[in-house]
This record gives structure tokens, C-alpha cells and sequence, in this order.
């Protein structure tokens, strides 16, 4: 027999026995924590932490170009020499630096190290605050010896005066036996191995006792990212791991702005990650563009083995209220179990969720009530959405129906004639919508299109009832159609009238 320890838990099993017979109900596909039997020691992880006048900032190192920020006694020279609005320059110091004498291009967050006056002996410690070409007295290679991976806000804020005051490594605890994620099954159990199959997260805010909601609107965009119990590693660094799948999300609100400690999951609310979440496996400084959404409560080991690629089992407390697209006894069922008062416009069994008040999981937890708006059966249209085909497409209807957030959405009925029906979303100027899955040799009956942006009418949605050999859902020939899913129920598209809100609700494969 072996012993082992599975999510915390004392377990035996026979020997030779494989991971898959002490599983029972676990994500296919998501990775697990293995770390085998062994004393732990500590160890740097390739980033260093900056403490100057003015905060801190933490630099994730690119080699053993930058070991000399290391050494005993280079704080001591590293004051703000000069400020522009590209870069912040601190020293002056010696080094052996062989300037090329040319310029190179650097991106917002670089650290590089070069000269002034193309003289090795007034070197200086280069923080790039946003990207421009300079030559900036660095060597053939551009210098970069690394990179700002939190506290970039603080390359806006030095001014004169400021210095560095001290350099440490950032330390954690690395397991020195092998310890790794895993998806394979029939890997074979030894004795005395931990093994983590998910991340805990309690959002900020919520517990069984007292509701806060003083991040209600960050904590319902984490509900919602993760509301499929996986958390896709996108990027893995020293500091954190970061699921990108919903970066790029707008109106992120900035409401709970904390250190981020290891374990802390936050919501980046600015930039172009905006609306990624991100997990702390490192401590590093709070950030104006990170609100504290959550804190890791079971599996920070999964967290800090996790590596690009990884899909990881997620459970979070409290589970996303989100009523829209429900039949009205089943939001009634939700409510009932959530001890929430539900109130609505009207009763009836063919009714169906397609607003609530308040619109966040918080507000109605700490409310213990909740109003819903309802439409009947017949004036919500089933459609499916077909991402495999048409994801880019896709992405832009959710975001412009609220589908994205939402299993039910909504968009006006803007002309109808023969049997096609055109509806006109609020896209927003500028939008994208790239040529994708066009028509080949005929439109299908029901097909569910988008007019791309090789036509003038880009935006414009529409199902045609009847297959087409010419023309696409929204009557344009097929090089400026994208065919993005099919309206399900047919029959109820005729009964629409022009300038009618229409609601939709996404049925899921």
C-alpha cells in the first residue's frame, strides 16, 4: 500500500495503482499538481524587486546580463540621473558595457543597461516608460537585461530626488524533487506524493457570514471569466499566471486596489490585458491597474506549477447569480436556493428571464432579493452561435447583443422583407469584423450572418429563411457575409415587426 495525500486528504491505495483510480469526477483535460516526497530549499526566481523613494518595482531578469544589480553596494549609485517622457534613467556607475552606437527599439517596461556618452564608466540603469527608438549608449543586442513585471505604474511617478534605496531577489519555495503538472492518467502513485487537482478561490468580499460589495462589479466580471470552472494559463511568469481569454474587455471598473500577495487573483482594468485574470504566486505591489477580485484558499501549489498552456480545475465561492436567458421557474428554483427574494413583472410558465436588478452576484447576496423582467417564450428567438467556424465573428455579436455576459441578449428589428429579417446591433464605429466562414456555394435556410467589413452595411445581422445560391442572411453576396450560427426557432421571426426589441437567447452545444 501507498499513502498518499490527494487535495489535502489522507489516502491509501495499492501499490503499482495509477492516478486515474483516485480521480473520481474531475475536468477532462485539466492539469494536476504532482509533487513528490522531498525537503524543499530556497531558491531566487530570476526577478529582483526595486525599492525606491517612490515604490517599488519588480524586474523580472533577462540572463546573467543583469547579475551586476546584484551585487553589494549598486543601490548606493543608482539615483535619477534624468526624466523624459520615454525613459528614466538611474546612476551614474561603472561597467563593462561596449556601446554599438546605434539605436534600438524598446517597448514600454524595458530595463536596459547603457552609457552616456558612449563612456563604459558613466553608465546608467535605463527604464523604458513607453516604446520608442533611441540610442541609449547599450551594446550591440539593445541591452535589455530585463523587464518591469509589476510596479510599472511607479516609471510615470519618479521625479528628482528619487533613488534606489535597495535591491533584493525575489525568493520562493522550489521543490528540488520534480515536482510538475500533469494530465496523464496512468501516472503511477508513489508514496508520501501530494497531489492537487484545483484551485479554491473565495471572491473578494463574500463569505457564508457577511457580504461586502465594495468590488461587486470586478468580482462579476471574475464570475463570469471562470464561470466554466477552468482557468487557461496563458502567460506563466515568476510573479503570476494570467488567463487571458477575456482580455480586451471594456468598462472593467478599478474598485479594490490592495497589495498582491501570493495567492491574490486580481482583474486588470486597464491596458490591453484589461480584463484578464491574473494569480499571484509572488508578492509584488498594488497596482492602479488591478483591482483584488479574490484570494486563492485551496491549491496555491497547482498555482505556482502551473505553466503556459495548462488548463487548470477552478472552484469559486460564491457560484455567478446570473438569471437572463432562464425560464421563470427556473430563476425561481436558483432564488429559492440562495434564500433571495425574487420578485417579478409578471407570472406565468412560458415566461423567460431577460433582465434582473441588481445586475451584479454581491449586490443581490447582500440584498437577499432580486427583480426580474421577463418577455414570453414567443418573443425570445433560440439561436446558436458556432465558434469553431466563426470565433472572431462570434465575439464581436456577443459583445454588442450582451450575450457575452449574458445568456440572453437583445437588438432591434431593422427591415424585413421577403423571408429575410435584418436586425442592427449597436456596434460600435470602428469595429472590426474580419471576412470569415463566408457562404461557398449556398447560403443555408436559418443561417444566422453578419455583414463583414468589405461591404458598407458592416454590422448588419440577418437570417434568411430559405437557402440562397446568390446572396447571404444579410442580402449581400457571399464575399460579405459571415455566417456566425442559425436561428433555431424560425417560426417566431415571422411574427416580428420592424423596430421591435427582440431578444435572443444562446443555446449552447
Amino acid at each position: 500500500m501507498v499513502t498518499i495525500h490527494l487535495d489535502g486528504e489522507k489516502r491509501e491505495a495499492g501499490d503499482g495503482s495509477r492516478l486515474s483510480t483516485i480521480l473520481s469526477g474531475h475536468p477532462p483535460g485539466c492539469a494536476i499538481g504532482i509533487i513528490r516526497p522531498a525537503t524543499k530549499e530556497q531558491s531566487a526566481t530570476g526577478s529582483l524587486a526595486l525599492s525606491t523613494t517612490s515604490g517599488e518595482v519588480t524586474v523580472e531578469a533577462a540572463g546573467p546580463a543583469a547579475l551586476f544589480l546584484e551585487e553589494p553596494g549598486i543601490s548606493e549609485n543608482l539615483a535619477l540621473h534624468w526624466s523624459d517622457r520615454y525613459a528614466a534613467a538611474f546612476g551614474p556607475f561603472p561597467s563593462s558595457v561596449r556601446p554599438a552606437r546605434k539605436p534600438h527599439l524598446y517597448e514600454r517596461g524595458d530595463v536596459i543597461l547603457g552609457c552616456g556618452g558612449y563612456d563604459p564608466a558613466r553608465s546608467y540603469v535605463i527604464f523604458s516608460k513607453s516604446r520608442h527608438s533611441a540610442d541609449h549608449g547599450a551594446d550591440e543586442s539593445g541591452g535589455v537585461i530585463g523587464n518591469v513585471v509589476s510596479g510599472k505604474a511607479m516609471l510615470d511617478r519618479w521625479t528628482t530626488g528619487d533613488r534606489v534605496t535597495k535591491i533584493v531577489p525575489v525568493v520562493s519555495w522550489a521543490d528540488t524533487s520534480r515536482s510538475f503538472t500533469t494530465t496523464d492518467p496512468d501516472l503511477v502513485l508513489e508514496d508520501g506524493m501530494q497531489i492537487v487537482t484545483y484551485i479554491g478561490i473565495l471572491a473578494q468580499g463574500y463569505s457564508p457570514e457577511r457580504i461586502m460589495t465594495e468590488a461587486a462589479g470586478s468580482v462579476e466580471h471574475l464570475l463570469l471569466a471562470l464561470q466554466k470552472g477552468t482557468f487557461t494559463v496563458g502567460r506563466a511568469t515568476s510573479t503570476h499566471i494570467l488567463d487571458p481569454h477575456l482580455a480586451g474587455t471594456e468598462d472593467i471598473p478599478r474598485e479594490f486596489r490592495r497589495p498582491r500577495r501570493e495567492g491574490t487573483v486580481t482583474v486588470r482594468s486597464g491596458g490591453k490585458s484589461a480584463g484578464g485574470i491574473y494569480i499571484y504566486r509572488a508578492d509584488v505591489p498594488s497596482s492602479l491597474a488591478h483591482s483584488v477580485v479574490g484570494q486563492v484558499v485551496h491549491g496555491i501549489e497547482l498555482a505556482r506549477l502551473a505553466k503556459e498552456n495548462d488548463r487548470l480545475a477552478i472552484r469559486l465561492q460564491p457560484q455567478r447569480i446570473d438569471l437572463l436567458g432562464l425560464s421563470l421557474a427556473q430563476a425561481q428554483a436558483i432564488a429559492r436556493q440562495n434564500g433571495i427574494a425574487l420578485a417579478t413583472d409578471k407570472e406565468g410558465a412560458d415566461r423567460i428571464v431577460v433582465s434582473q436588478e441588481p445586475g451584479t452576484t454581491l449586490d443581490v447576496l447582500f440584498e437577499k432579493k432580486v427583480k426580474v423582467t421577463t418577455a414570453p417564450a414567443e418573443k425570445v428567438i433560440a439561436i446558436e452561435l458556432d465558434d469553431s467556424k466563426a470565433p472572431l465573428s462570434c465575439e464581436v455579436f456577443r459583445r454588442f447583443t450582451g450575450l457575452r455576459e449574458h445568456d440572453a441578449g437583445m437588438m432591434p428589428v431593422f427591415f424585413k422583407f421577403d423571408d429575410v429579417v435584418l436586425f442592427k446591433p449597436a456596434i460600435a464605429a470602428g469595429t472590426k469584423i474580419t471576412p470569415e466562414n463566408q457562404p461557398v456555394e449556398e447560403s443555408p435556410g436559418a443561417a444566422l450572418g453578419i455583414t463583414n467589413d468589405s461591404r458598407k452595411g458592416a454590422g448588419l445581422v440577418g437570417v434568411r429563411l430559405s437557402a440562397n445560391a446568390e446572396f447571404g442572411p444579410t442580402s449581400e453576396p457571399f464575399e460579405g457575409t459571415n455566417i456566425i450560427g442559425r436561428v433555431i426557432d424560425t417560426d417566431k421571426l415571422k411574427k416580428l415587426k420592424e423596430k421591435e426589441m427582440v431578444y435572443i437567447r444562446e443555446v449552447k452545444r
